[in-house]
């Protein structure tokens, strides 16, 4: 064991020790968290809009500051933009993560002196986690990659702006750096597919130990390294042992990932954001995480939740942490050291545990199916297909569900576009069985098929590719793009639908 593993697991056993205390007192820790979001932002801009100095209690600040999305929040984060100080938080941020918009373009989330570090020491203490659990700490001295975007930054009104993977690609502690890959200069390059041959090419007879990123885009660096050496992964990288991964459930990708490398190896989830990083995974890592991420309560993030199915009333209730309940769809609401107030993030959660509170991805409050009152989430379709998956040899790239409410012939159903790796010998065998298991998770859905609303779903085979190229099509290949499971429209199944047809 080397010098450098055994500091690992010293230094982990001080950070589980901190962990602990602050997980023991949840409530107290969110209260103090609160209380310094209050009186940090006391003198703001939009601290003094909404009386921050009259503000003593959690009901204070739900009746003075209602909930907003970046759009309804957007007047005051231009005013951020243009280089004012003292607008959402005390001075200027020092980034912005630059992401995706729906309807405004890019949206420009800040980050200040207070909250950066956060985001270095949630991911640091997942490992370290990992290492305390284990006691596993010798892939500290293989090679580690980050699969990111770009460290590129652009600058606006002097302050510094890029994708938050790449924003953080500054801040790798000196004692990573000599075992990080791949090289800034290829971590520079911005077309994702030149990216990844270039990251092959640097990789391909290094020990990697550690491996990590969004699994649909790792699955693409896994892909291209078998086809270059003409063997599994695990076979490459004899030494690789840990995969770290967020945005995604990794579930529908774990019999590919394990086919590619050829073995089982331990994995670490994580809940990372532009916004915050919210949750790790911090127990049973050689297995599927159905325990849950450990919610993360000490990080300068004020957490409020919204019962998903209450969320478009007038004035749904605003719950804290210690009135959550288990198995309940909560809409994931913020207010940070970053200067986010009442921020709908527009993830949806369910607790898994509450001693400690562990939390689910559920899905996004804008990506479900209702098209006709089924209220399906993506938690819902991702473990419908694992199910049916079970004990079979079938393997599955990718998918994405959309509802076909006007059929040539027949009754409306859900239409769900996969893309194989091994595809099943009966496809509608296959469908019913996802099926079922969709009814026994939703019960509307149940209703809907028994009352012959809706006949079995439909699936649609995607070739080999067809995910990588309608990402590519809408400018959202690679890096901390992620593929919506679930669409309430026909977008998605419309650009399907052209090409599978050519």
């Amino acid at each position: 064991m080397s010098i450098k593993s055994i500091a690992a697991k010293i230094f982990a056993r001080k950070i589980h020790k901190q962990t602990q205390k602050w997980a023991s007192n949840p409530v107290e820790t969110q209260q103090k968290v609160f209380n310094d979001l209050i009186r940090q932002a006391k003198e703001t801009q939009f601290g003094k809009d909404h009386n921050f100095n009259t503000i003593k209690t959690f009901e204070d600040f739900a009746k003075q500051v209602p909930i907003r999305d970046y759009e309804e929040l957007k007047p005051y984060v231009d005013r951020v933009v243009k280089g004012e100080e003292n607008i959402l938080w005390k001075g200027k941020p020092l980034y912005f993560a630059k992401t995706s918009g729906t309807t405004s373009g890019a949206k420009y989330i800040p980050l200040t002196k207070e909250s950066m570090p956060f985001h270095i020491q949630a991911a640091r203490n997942a490992i370290l986690s990992y290492i305390h659990e284990t006691g596993k700490a010798d892939f500290v001295d293989g090679k580690m990659i980050f699969l990111q975007g770009s460290p590129i930054l652009e600058e606006k009104n002097g302050i510094k702006l890029g994708r938050l993977s790449g924003i953080v690609a500054h801040f790798v502690p000196k004692y990573l750096q000599k075992n990080r890959m791949p090289s800034w200069e290829t971590n520079c390059i911005d077309d994702w597919e030149t990216k990844v041959d270039a990251i092959v090419e640097e990789t391909i007879n290094e020990d990697m130990a550690v491996i990590s990123g969004i699994p649909s885009w790792v699955q693409m660096y896994f892909e291209k390294l078998h086809q270059k050496a003409q063997k599994p992964v695990g076979e490459i990288f004899k030494n690789f042992s840990l995969f770290i991964y967020g945005g995604v459930n990794y579930e529908p990708y774990r019999a590919k990932f394990e086919n590619l490398i050829g073995r089982k190896v331990d994995s670490i989830e994580l809940f990372p954001a532009s916004e915050g990083f919210f949750a790790y995974q911090s127990r049973n890592f050689g297995i599927k995480n159905e325990e849950g991420m450990l919610l993360l309560l000490n990080s300068g993030i004020f957490y409020e939740f919204v019962k998903a199915d209450e969320f478009f009333k007038e004035n749904p209730k605003r719950y804290t942490i210690g009135e959550v309940e288990l198995n309940v769809n909560y809409v994931l609401i913020l207010s940070t050291n970053a200067g986010l107030w009442a921020y709908n993030i527009g993830d949806t959660i369910q607790f898994t545990s509450l001693k400690p509170y562990r939390v689910i991805v559920s899905g996004r409050i804008k990506h479900y199916i209702s098209a006709f009152g089924e209220h399906v989430i993506g938690k819902e379709v991702e473990t419908a297909l694992q199910e049916a998956m079970e004990n079979t040899n079938i393997r599955v790239n990718e998918f994405t569900v959309a509802p076909q409410i006007a059929p040539q012939s027949g009754l409306p159903y859900h239409e769900w576009f996969i893309e194989f790796e091994n595809e099943p010998n009966n496809l509608e065998e296959f469908a019913l069985k996802i099926d079922n298991a969709m009814r026994k998770q939703n019960v509307y859905y149940d209703d809907l098929i028994v009352g012959k609303v809706l006949r079995t779903l439909v699936i649609t085979k995607v070739s080999k590719g067809g995910f990588q190229e309608y990402m590519k099509s809408i400018g959202k290949l690679g890096g901390q793009n992620k593929l919506p499971r679930l669409s309430n429209d026909r977008k998605i199944a419309d650009f399907f639908e052209k090409t599978e047809q050519r």
